[in-house]
């Protein structure tokens, strides 16, 4: 059912937004598996297993005494800055694309990849500037005892829908999500632990799973049960964030989803 019927809510509310995240995923499955499996699942394979190759050549080379290339060392961490930024620029482009696929799920229509993929694009670069900004913030914050970070993790969580779909800039959709958010923070910490929780679930049980036949399946086959559940995980939360994102937006101030859709027309 599209939240577009929904009478507006006196408060965020965590098992509407939870439930809704299932549905969407539910809904779009095919199209969320390949934008997962595109830009987090294949990109995570392959670099697991270049340095899972790294560290078995690293070890091979330490128990026959032979020494290591003097290079090995310097172009491991090089290829971990070019994987983080890689890693940087895919995870935003499945975030911006799976924003516009939520809010055209919960509008009642039907989400294309082409469509989600533009979008996404259209907006990559502030995209990448506000993650980049934000994981600077909230990193310092959790290195002051953890209770900043979580503020600014809440505080910040409606950013990445702010700038998609209101087409803000950086800072102002930073100061826009801490507007949405007041009022709704505690609530939205709680969305964030059981969803956390839900996860750990899935990826405990796909995990045990791998492991028991892990023997069958063989290196290449496990490393890719383990990048499926990262991309798994980070669906769910890309999805999470939208979907709280129209949630605050009807508390805040009764939009319904055809205006958040207008948006891109």
């Amino acid at each position: 059912m599209s939240m577009a019927s929904y009478d507006r809510p006196a408060a965020f509310r965590i098992g509407r937004v939870f439930g809704d995240t299932f549905n969407v995923l539910g809904r779009n499955l095919g199209l969320c598996i390949g934008l997962a499996a595109i830009f987090s699942g294949l990109p995570t394979f392959l670099y697991q297993l270049w340095t899972g190759n790294q560290v078995e050549a690293a070890l091979v080379s330490a128990e026959t005494g032979t020494p290591s290339p003097p290079e090995f060392g310097a172009s491991f961490i090089l290829a971990g800055l070019v994987g983080f930024i890689i890693y940087m620029v895919l995870t935003s482009i499945l975030q911006a694309a799976l924003v516009r696929t939520t809010i055209e799920d919960l509008n009642g229509e039907k989400p294309t990849f082409a469509d989600s993929l533009s979008r996404a694009l259209a907006v990559l670069l502030p995209i990448i500037g506000l993650s980049l900004l934000m994981y600077l913030g909230i990193t310092i914050g959790f290195m002051l005892l953890i209770i900043p970070g979580l503020y600014l993790l809440v505080r910040w969580s409606a950013a990445v829908p702010v700038l998609v779909h209101e087409r803000l800039g950086v800072l102002a959709s930073m100061k826009r999500s801490a507007e949405l958010t007041k009022g709704s923070r505690w609530r939205i910490f709680g969305l964030f632990v059981i969803l956390i929780l839900a996860i750990w679930v899935l990826q405990m049980a796909l995990g045990l799973l791998a492991l028991a036949i892990m023997p069958l399946l063989g290196t290449v086959l496990a490393t890719a049960v383990g990048a499926l559940l990262s991309a798994v995980a980070s669906v769910i939360a890309s999805i999470a964030v939208a979907v709280a994102y129209v949630e605050l937006r009807y508390v805040k101030e009764g939009a319904d989803v055809k205006q958040l859709a207008e948006i891109f027309a």
